[in-house]
């Protein structure tokens, strides 16, 4: 593979990322066919000043959800589950309660967000009252609201759909999830960099940034926390998995080559609805999103964002043209509302 200096307008997106949007570091790296380049601007960690690098680990967030909903489809392509079961036949009686009924949502409505489960994390005093989180515990704080909306009526993320399709997957095999990403993904494509955190386990193991966060405030004054040491817990299956650039570039490729699913599987993760509430342009899939550019061109991948860390992974339907970025924080100033402008910028940049 041929590496080349990254085209200077992507390296003027970077750049203006640092200058005006006020984001410690940001990384981005673009494979297409034989060719290959990687750009950076910031840092790594603002005591030190040291540069981010392309071997640097970050936590994925949200893309977490692409590798358990492609976990999902191999177990189905293996007989071993239908997506048209219901929760209920795998996870007896843990959704019921205010309207919630298991027997009702099925695995493909988790995956595509169709369930109407409400969204835990939307929850945060109840969360808040616990300092580590099972998954257990995740979902009885979601069944302890209605619905948002009649099972398979209307569309809405929500993070408590990919605690169950984790918790699914442990209850069909009998194995961790740990166990099946690795059995699946992590092996078989030889990501040494990707993992998902044991139980409250805050480390980033391997060379990595620091991560920084505003907690979500969006005054450009508001204090930055130093939140590279994080409890996963209360994300798990839904976002709480480890990467680099290398591995998602590996992971995507493959996944969009229809190297890890059979025909019928892969059709079936392609099939998207419109989203509501979400990222603009974009479909859903099962566990994988389009988003259209404003020229037209649709790539497909996954965006994850975490405290400290958003990541961006998107490229063309068979996988040969990829590019993925990262910020190490969780603002964006200036010309954009957050990273996601910035990570649009970039996909414009390069695919328009």
């Amino acid at each position: 593979m041929t590496k080349t200096t990254a085209p200077n307008a992507i390296q003027d997106v970077l750049d203006r990322a640092v200058t005006e949007g006020g984001v410690p570091g940001i990384l981005t790296e673009v494979r297409d066919g034989e060719r290959q380049w990687f750009a950076t601007a910031g840092v790594a960690d603002t005591a030190t000043e040291r540069p981010r690098l392309p071997q640097h680990r970050f936590r994925i967030g949200s893309t977490t959800k692409t590798f358990v909903a492609t976990v999902l489809l191999r177990l189905a392509g293996e007989g071993l589950l239908g997506l048209d079961d219901t929760v209920h036949r795998w996870l007896p009686n843990v959704l019921r309660g205010n309207g919630n009924d298991g027997g009702a949502i099925t695995v493909r409505q988790l995956l595509n967000h169709t369930s109407g489960l409400f969204n835990y994390t939307d929850d945060r005093e109840a969360l808040n009252r616990y300092e580590t989180h099972s998954s257990a515990v995740l979902v009885d704080i979601a069944v302890a609201h209605p619905p948002t909306f009649a099972v398979g009526m209307d569309w809405g993320y929500s993070n408590t759909n990919y605690i169950l399709a984790g918790m699914l997957i442990e209850a069909a095999t009998g194995a961790s999830l740990h166990d099946e990403l690795r059995r699946h993904i992590i092996e078989p494509l030889g990501l040494t960099a990707t993992s998902l955190p044991h139980g409250s386990d805050p480390a980033i193991e391997g060379p990595h940034s620091r991560h920084y966060t505003k907690l979500f405030e969006s005054s450009p004054d508001a204090a930055i926390h130093d939140a590279t040491e994080l409890d996963v817990s209360m994300f798990g299956a839904a976002g709480g998995m480890i990467s680099t650039l290398g591995d998602l570039h590996r992971f995507f490729a493959a996944l969009l080559g229809g190297q890890l699913l059979r025909p019928a599987e892969q059709a079936e993760m392609f099939r998207t609805i419109p989203t509501k509430n979400w990222i603009t342009h974009t479909g859903y899939g099962l566990g994988i999103s389009s988003v259209t550019l404003p020229s037209g061109v649709a790539l497909w991948g996954m965006g994850g964002a975490l405290f400290g860390s958003w990541t961006y992974t998107y490229g063309t339907r068979d996988g040969r043209h990829i590019l993925v970025t990262n910020v190490n924080a969780d603002w964006a100033h200036g010309d954009w509302d957050d990273p996601i402008g910035v990570f649009t910028d970039l996909l414009r940049a390069e695919f328009d």
